[in-house]
């Protein structure tokens, strides 16, 4: 991979996650209430997710399940439940001010929220399937391209999805009130249900 087609990857890779999507409500969601650190556990789940997609993209299963239009479907309905079933949990959550202690388990529950976010959002595997094969050379070894895409997709994405839990965590620190707490709750509620809606009824991105 030269670099000026680097340099047009790693452009494109930004326009992507700048653009709002779940992860980005997760990361702002979790910031607020939990700080800045603690969300590092969920970023970290997308990331481990946008890995799994790229690692599908690399030995050719990306597009199979790419055209299939009954696989898009089921995994879009289970993205969109899962999102809602966020929103309903966030919507009715007690109004706790934020906490940056966590337990392990709490962490690992992070973990795996970031990781289901993207897991079951199919337009980001429909995404890496027609975002990552033009810029690879079917001439040169494979595997340092994949490795060059995969380091700079994820070094983007936390660096974005950071930006957001940061701004959001700022704006958490000044939420004490139950009133405010509660309205913050029902705002990332709504968003997150929001996000599950506009999902379930996306087409498929061409």
């Amino acid at each position: 991979m030269t670099l000026a087609t680097w340099l047009g990857f790693f452009v494109a890779a930004i326009v992507i996650a700048v653009s709002p999507g779940p992860g980005a409500v997760a990361s702002m969601s979790s910031g607020a209430r939990h700080g800045y650190w603690p969300t590092l556990t969920l970023i970290a789940g997308l990331q481990c997710a946008l890995l799994l997609q790229l690692l599908v993209v690399a030995v050719g299963l990306g597009a199979v399940l790419a055209a299939s239009e009954t696989a898009f479907g089921v995994l879009k309905l289970l993205g969109a439940a899962y999102l809602v079933w966020l929103g309903v949990q966030k919507w009715w959550a007690l109004p706790v001010a934020p906490d940056a202690g966590q337990t392990l388990s709490a962490r690992r529950g992070l973990f795996l929220q970031g990781l289901l976010v993207n897991l079951t959002n199919p337009k980001a595997l429909v995404f890496i399937v027609a975002l990552v094969p033009p810029f690879i050379d079917a001439s040169a070894p494979q595997l340092p391209q994949y490795l060059l895409i995969a380091a700079t997709l994820c070094a983007t994405d936390i660096v974005v999805m950071s930006v957001y839990a940061l701004a959001a965590a700022r704006l958490g620190r000044w939420l004490h009130d139950p009133r405010a707490l509660r309205a913050q709750n029902r705002f990332f509620g709504g968003l997150f249900a929001f996000a599950g809606a506009a999902l379930a009824f996306s087409s498929r991105p061409h």
